[in-house]
């Protein structure tokens, strides 16, 4: 893939992708949402437009084939793909982190086989972390085993709420290598486990809120052998590879909850506009600028947070407690803001008819995926208890 795309002033790029989101994906949400085979067509030809438009992966490396944006940049990119849920998948941005985790960690080898598929859109990444026996946010706790037999990997174990791992070509696997004699944080390692593998087995799609079948599924591994080289990272520093993959991550989630609050406030404003109730448009009411004006002081404080976040990261700073804030902060903006948009419109904020009943949905997801709310929240008291310096204001 040839790329002048990072040559690109910013601004363009973000013009025109604002208009390859709101005037071809989004209208084609409907289609989309269906999840059938018109469905898996149209996003096919979605993803061909955003290539001939030279808006696909702009947030890879550019070394990798992707449009080289630096990270804080890509913020301004992906707030706008946000506006729709399905834009990540048009855009060629949901294997970012999965590609960024390997360019780090993986061996020459496994770049070569995995790494140009991914950013061509050709091939989807998958991660088994979470299990249904532990708590998910305490990876320490992962009781799927991994071991070395000859120059073979045997895994054994139960993962759920690997996503979208039916239609991934690898999965990465974090599992127990290491005796519990060792530091609790050394104790797991990253495999990378191909999704034919003799032993890997979808159990089901797991229903989750509005969606059965959803793209969250439970998968078991019985007696997977994989090659001793499929070892992703050092063997026991699972636990770094996993935040390493995380702590963008999180980053990318706080981008994309922008763009749907941001279409949630417009969506909130029109109505609000427009619709007569009691004398006069609910524009009038007092409460309802109440919710306008909170819903814009909500956006712009977690954009500027984001945005500062992402800074650091592009600086090489440690961001851990920047990510730790913007990742509650910003799900809650994102449920409050959304919500506040569903009361306005009253009963048709609740139907099919606007996108608003579905954002909700993805809104209490924010809350829970990528670590909840009460393991930031402490996590990141903790670390300003050990060091006040670290407020991202000092």
């Amino acid at each position: 893939m040839t790329d002048t795309r990072s040559a690109v002033p910013i601004a363009e790029l973000c013009a025109r992708m604002r208009s390859f989101i709101d005037d071809v994906v989004i209208p084609a949400e409907p289609v989309l949402a269906n999840e059938d085979d018109a469905a898996h067509e149209t996003l096919a030809q979605l993803r061909d437009r955003a290539k001939e438009l030279g808006l696909w992966a702009l947030g890879h490396p550019a070394e990798l084939g992707g449009g080289g944006v630096p990270f804080l940049d890509f913020v301004y990119l992906n707030e706008i793909i946000g506006r729709s849920e399905f834009g990540q998948l048009a855009a060629g941005s949901v294997s970012m982190q999965d590609t960024l985790m390997l360019h780090k960690y993986g061996t020459p080898e496994q770049k070569q086989r995995w790494i140009p598929p991914m950013v061509a859109g050709e091939l989807l990444p998958s991660v088994a972390l979470t299990e249904p026996e532990v708590a998910g946010s305490d990876p320490t706790l992962i009781e799927t085993s991994a071991e070395l037999d000859g120059d073979s990997w045997v895994i054994n174990g139960h993962k759920w709420f690997t996503t979208g791992v039916r239609d991934a070509g690898y999965c990465s696997v974090f599992a127990r290598t290491e005796p519990d004699t060792t530091l609790r944080h050394e104790r797991i390692s990253a495999i990378i486990v191909p999704t034919d593998t003799p032993g890997f087995e979808i159990v089901r799609s797991i229903p989750t809120m509005g969606h059965n079948p959803s793209d969250h599924y439970e998968v078991r591994l019985t007696d997977v052998r994989v090659p001793a080289a499929n070892l992703l990272g050092e063997r026991g520093k699972g636990f770094a590879v996993a935040q390493d993959r995380l702590g963008p991550g999180r980053i990318f989630h706080c981008m994309r909850w922008l763009g749907q609050a941001q279409r949630a406030y417009e969506l909130m404003c029109a109505r609000a506009n427009t619709r007569y109730a009691h004398g006069s448009v609910l524009a009038e009411k007092g409460e309802v600028h109440r919710y306008i004006a909170e819903s814009a002081a909500q956006i712009h404080a977690a954009r500027l947070m984001t945005l500062d976040a992402a800074r650091a990261m592009d600086a090489g700073e440690d961001a851990r407690v920047r990510i730790g804030l913007v990742k509650f902060w910003g799900a809650r903006m994102l449920h409050d803001v959304v919500d506040r948009a569903i009361q306005i419109h009253g009963a048709l904020g609740l139907t099919a008819d606007t996108p608003l009943e579905r954002m909700y949905r993805q809104a209490r997801y924010a809350r829970i995926y990528d670590g909840p709310d009460e393991v930031h929240r402490m996590s990141t008291a903790r670390r300003l208890l050990r060091d006040p310096e670290v407020a991202p204001w000092r």
